[in-house]
């Protein structure tokens, strides 16, 4: 339901609310405009309540910032004119809460709070002239430096050991994930001092540093492709998937993705005889950097609104060439004690602001809505668009994501709606021009049927997606073949997406093993130019019998197995026979998620007369047990320790066992090796008790080389 505006007419004639029960005019206003807004704020608070839940606890926020903060803007304009005239004071709003309910809760030494919006250069400027009446100087320095998109944290240091992680929550406490915080890459354990200036200086008593988890574009673009890998949904941004990731379940899960984190505040500081509290932002900026400390490496010092909103504007382009999201530029006092002076509201400081760039937005058309059969049988919808520019490429396509998605934001044939580019990655439909919607466009019916095989769709137990249940299934059988002849896969060239669904439909194929069966006719029937062409297409399907374990097993598609999953599986089973018969027990070390999905793809008939087959036509790719491999450290039994610098845990266990090494969890008599990184514990104090070799990450380095 759309609603009209009515902040505007409270305002302008200082109308307030008078009792919410029996509503009557004042000041002219009728009564049933003050029950139309009695209307909107009540469905106001909801609706924000609604976007809270979804941005903080489940990262998978509906609409932009921009538009949120609209309506939470227009909720306090409405409270405000409604608490002029009420008894009752207005309701608060709130500055949202991540606490997930997962995660014992930990309470902040000082509240951790948001930054207040601005969209337009007339609020920023009002803000500036607000700070320097309130500190009475128009000399006031500024800080200008880039916002991270990702998920704000507060880190705990005591006597210079990091001793708790704990996400905003809701402002005074938040989710406790100092476990995942630990696998972060760049995640100091300890405060360094080895660059001080002053080598004697002790760290403070207790510091909560405070900050934000991101990922960068990069390890966003990883990430997304490896999903893709193994037929999963892509993430939409890297702030939802940084989000998403630091709240897993399993700190396993978070060290497999390159989170980061960057320090730019502080809350509570008590110093004790160590570092006292610095005393500018500038300042604080110089202490990371000394105590080697992840940190904003560029940022502006400015004097005066006039250079303020200068650097601004410089911003507006610098931020597209950063590796790592960003969602605008934070402006904030340089110095503390006019920072401590001016005080914070209920949701944040008075002596910063985050100035909010507009994306870069177009509008076209919907020409038609497609439907999409994955190779897993998800249905997706995609909006096919009137050809437009936008950030330097052409789009005609966005994703709708899936049936839910499309029903929510109601998208038709005919509209004109905007583009954006989400996280300057991926072209994303961020609404529907309404005011441009005629009479003749009608809403989309999705269909009861697939649209490859004329199969009843199911809908998922979420609800969110809809799939085709039938194995059967053109759609799917072309995707997945699609798939298993990719180059990141078992690579066979020529064969592509025209001759793959001819022979699909004609039943030449339906899975990947009948490749193998093909003749130099069949290819020629399927649209191959000529035998002379089908008879080297047929030598590189022979060729690809030789493909490495792991890309056949990738090329497989089983659910939740990307390239890393793949060549785990490859180094544990060593052929595909003997993957095919893999037990819950054989899996152990796997997430639960990627093992079940794993013995399910196994216990599916149809999975298991496609193993027959291959065996049957000479397919039965091999890799040599770890054992059988003559590496530097072929038959050591190795623990690891304490945190890697140069590589992740993962990294470091997959390559320690390509070279012949077995990684354990725990040290014994049976350990002839251990790798220490920093912060190593109780491990080293074994391994040193027990007269065990231990080798630093340089060593292992060296020894991995060799």
């Amino acid at each position: 339901m759309r609603w009209p505006s009515f902040v505007g007419l409270g305002l302008l004639l200082g109308c307030g609310l008078v009792g919410w029960a029996q509503p009557a005019p004042v000041d002219g206003i009728s009564e049933t405009a003050l029950i139309e807004n009695q209307k909107r704020l009540k469905w106001l608070r909801s609706e924000i309540a609604r976007h809270d839940d979804l941005y903080f606890k489940k990262a998978t926020p509906e609409i932009s910032d921009a538009a949120y903060d609209a309506l939470k803007r227009e909720l306090n304009a409405l409270e405000k004119a409604s608490a002029k005239d009420s008894a009752t004071s207005s309701e608060s709003v709130s500055t949202g809460d991540d606490r997930s309910g997962n995660f014992a809760t930990h309470r902040h030494g000082e509240p951790m709070l948001g930054l207040d919006k601005a969209y337009a250069e007339a609020e920023l400027r009002a803000f500036l002239n607000r700070v320097s009446r309130s500190v009475g100087s128009d000399d006031s320095v500024f800080v200008v430096e880039p916002k991270f998109d990702g998920i704000a944290i507060s880190i705990t240091y005591e006597q210079g050991r990091l001793v708790r992680a704990a996400t905003r929550g809701n402002g005074r406490e938040g989710d406790d994930v100092t476990e995942n915080a630990l696998t972060i890459r760049n995640m100091p354990r300890r405060l360094s001092y080895n660059g001080a200036s002053d080598t004697k200086s002790k760290p403070p008593a207790r510091v909560e540093l405070r900050g934000e988890v991101y990922i960068d574009y990069a390890e966003f673009a990883r990430i997304n492709s490896e999903r893709e890998e193994a037929g999963l949904a892509l993430f939409a941004n890297p702030r939802n998937l940084a989000a998403g990731t630091l709240k897993q379940k399993d700190p396993a899960d978070v060290a497999a993705r390159g989170l980061k984190v960057v320090f730019y505040g502080y809350g509570l500081w008590a110093p004790g005889d160590g570092d006292a509290a610095p005393s500018s932002q500038q300042a604080l900026n110089a202490w990371l950097r000394e105590r080697d400390l992840p940190r904003v490496d560029r940022y502006d010092l400015e004097k005066g609104a006039s250079a303020v909103l200068a650097a601004v504007d410089r911003w507006r382009e610098e931020l597209k060439k950063l590796p790592f999201p960003t969602d605008g530029v934070v402006v904030k006092l340089d110095s503390r004690a006019q920072w401590l002076r001016l005080g914070n509201s209920a949701e944040a400081p008075r002596g910063a602001i985050a100035y909010k760039f507009p994306p870069e937005r177009v509008s076209t058309r919907v020409v038609g809505i497609t439907l999409q059969v994955g190779r897993s049988g998800v249905i997706t919808p995609v909006a096919e668009l009137e050809p437009v520019e936008l950030a330097g490429s052409k789009i005609s396509r966005a994703t709708l994501h899936n049936a839910a998605d499309l029903s929510r934001r109601d998208v038709r044939v005919g509209d004109y709606v905007f583009v954006e580019k989400a996280g300057e990655i991926i072209p994303s439909i961020s609404g529907v021009d309404l005011d441009r919607r005629t009479s003749e466009v009608k809403a989309f019916v999705f269909p009861s049927e697939c649209p490859s095989c004329a199969s009843e769709l199911q809908t998922s137990k979420s609800g969110a997606t809809v799939y085709c249940p039938s194995k059967r299934c053109p759609a799917q059988i072309q995707r997945k073949i699609e798939h298993f002849v990719a180059p990141a896969a078992v690579g066979i060239k020529g064969l592509g997406p025209v001759a793959i669904a001819t022979l699909v439909r004609e039943n030449k194929i339906s899975n990947v093993a009948d490749l193998y069966r093909l003749t130099a006719k069949d290819l020629v029937d399927a649209g191959v130019r000529s035998e002379a062409v089908a008879k080297r297409l047929l030598t590189e399907i022979e060729r690809s019998k030789e493909s490495d374990l792991a890309r056949f097993i990738l090329g497989l598609g089983i659910p939740q197995v990307g390239r890393a999953n793949a060549e785990k599986l490859a180094d544990r089973f060593g052929s595909l026979k003997a993957m095919s018969k893999a037990t819950d027990e054989q899996l152990v070390d796997f997430s639960p998620v990627t093992r079940d999905a794993l013995l399910a793809f196994l216990a599916e008939d149809e999975n298991q007369r496609m193993f027959s087959a291959f065996e049957s036509v000479g397919v039965n790719p091999q890799q040599p047990p770890m054992a059988a491999v003559k590496g530097p450290l072929t038959g050591k039994t190795v623990v690891l320790t304490g945190t890697l610098r140069g590589m992740t845990r993962a990294e470091a266990t997959r390559r320690l066992t390509i070279a012949g090494a077995r990684v354990v969890d725990s040290v014994n008599s049976r350990t002839d090796l251990l790798v220490a990184g920093d912060d190593a514990g109780s491990k080293l104090a074994e391994a040193n008790a027990g007269g065990i070799q231990v080798i630093d990450e340089n060593r292992l380095m060296k020894l991995l080389e060799n």
